[in-house]
């Protein structure tokens, strides 16, 4: 069980006022996105929800996707995608540390020019994992469904690096790790960045 606890800043208004509030509302507060867990269900319905927030308050300014995500479910990963693509506001993602499994969906799914990588992030590709258990004529329905969301992530991949779903296929029956200029290369990020661009 973690320990960690989530920090709290103090904000301070022109009259003199303070305010408290934790980092994370904070970063929202400056159209920051930020995904530093493994992406379950509970993760993307917050993810979802501070992005169609943040569409609403206005729909054209960019919003700033922050990574640094060991994998997840899929179907959540594939729900935040999704939001990614349906609101109006454009959305850059940078990886602090890496994204890995279907989360590495979310880096290339961002604006192009705007897939950002860390120096020493890194990018692991690699196929949906089962993890059911039971009898086999349960297992099957099951298998049937990873090998179908394999392919969704599979085409989606292929669509926003330029490489054939059979390329992706053959490079993540084992884990693909891609460090910075590698991920770069094989077209799932655009760029490796030490600073934080000026806005």
């Amino acid at each position: 069980m973690s320990t960690y606890v989530v920090p709290h800043v103090v904000e301070r208004a022109a009259n003199g006022s303070e305010r408290v509030t934790d980092v994370f509302s904070r970063l929202v507060s400056e159209r920051i996105v930020y995904i530093g867990t493994p992406v379950d269900d509970n993760v993307a319905n917050s993810v979802i929800a501070q992005l169609l927030h943040l569409e609403s308050v206005s729909p054209q300014v960019p919003i700033d996707l922050v990574l640094n995500a060991a994998g997840g479910a899929e179907s959540a990963v594939l729900a935040v995608h999704d939001a990614l693509r349906y609101i109006q506001a454009p959305v850059a993602a940078t990886v602090v540390g890496q994204v890995s499994g279907a989360a590495a969906l979310l880096l290339a799914s961002a604006e192009p020019g705007r897939r950002l990588l860390l120096p020493h992030a890194r990018v692991v590709l690699r196929q949906p994992v089962a993890e059911a258990r039971g009898a086999i004529p349960d297992l099957i329905p099951e298998a049937e469904e990873v090998e179908r969301v394999r392919s969704v992530v599979e085409g989606l991949l292929a669509g926003y690096t330029g490489r054939s779903v059979q390329s992706l296929r053959a490079d993540t029956d084992r884990a693909l790790v891609l460090p910075g200029a590698d991920a770069v290369a094989y077209g799932v990020a655009d760029e490796v960045i030490e600073t934080r661009r000026a806005a």
